[in-house]
């Protein structure tokens, strides 16, 4: 029989085989700016929604929220006064999500 060989003592190669390779890194992802809406009404914006939101075509609370900068609560709250003050009515009404258009004189 042939003498072993000592498997520790033997040089390996440093570019072959299933070395250890580099660790992905990953990356962190993009980060959305955090938005500074309002949580209150003040007068010009309060203003500003009885003057221009009843002229839009589409009305939905995301709508409202975009074009005033208030949050998603505020905005729903503007519907249910334009809706009190009959300058808009409501063409679908769902749980989640409603839809209303300008009122036009009949």
């Amino acid at each position: 029989m042939a003498p072993k060989k000592d498997v520790k003592a033997t040089p390996k190669s440093s570019g072959g085989g299933g070395g250890k390779a580099k660790k992905k890194k990953w990356s962190k992802g993009k980060v959305k700016e955090k938005l500074a809406n309002l949580v209150l009404f003040d007068k010009v914006s309060y203003e500003k929604m009885i003057a221009d939101v009843p002229k839009l075509k589409l009305i939905t609370p995301s709508i409202i929220s975009e074009k005033l900068k208030c949050n998603g609560s505020l905005a729903r709250r503007a519907v249910k006064e334009l809706l009190s003050q009959k300058l808009i009515r409501p063409i679908l009404t769902h749980k989640s999500q409603s839809v209303y258009t300008r009122a036009t004189h009949q």
